[in-house]
């Protein structure tokens, strides 16, 4: 594994468990298809929760993460949403809401910042 993909894993499950912590139960992490990945995919009553990831430590200058997620990322990410539904004919009929987590993981004192998205394309 390389050291950009433990930081993402690390990320990733920093989210997870904040999300979980909040009664919200993962169907998906890392579901892969053509079109892309869904870092995760997590369900709350009949809510929906697409949560892309993205980690970052202080050297970094991209806003946090916030300039990778690019319009090419998110028309993947939609792609990738609807395959996943295609997948999943039981959780169409769910509220389905996108977010992403900027992730800093500088030292010991991580935070998360979650940005509500509300167009993909």
């Amino acid at each position: 594994m390389t050291k950009q993909q433990i930081q993402g894993d690390r990320a990733e499950e920093i989210a997870f468990k904040l999300l979980q912590g909040k009664g919200w139960v993962l169907l998906d992490r890392n579901w892969t298809c053509r079109w892309g990945e869904l870092d995760l995919v997590l369900q709350k009553d009949q809510r929906l929760l697409v949560v892309e990831v993205k980690g970052r430590t202080a050297r970094r200058h991209d806003r946090g993460g916030l300039d990778a997620f690019h319009s090419r990322k998110r028309r993947r990410l939609a792609r990738a949403i609807n395959c996943w539904r295609s997948d999943h004919p039981d959780a169409d009929h769910q509220l389905l809401q996108v977010v992403l987590a900027l992730v800093n993981l500088s030292g010991s004192a991580t935070s998360v910042r979650w940005l509500a998205i509300h167009q993909l394309s």
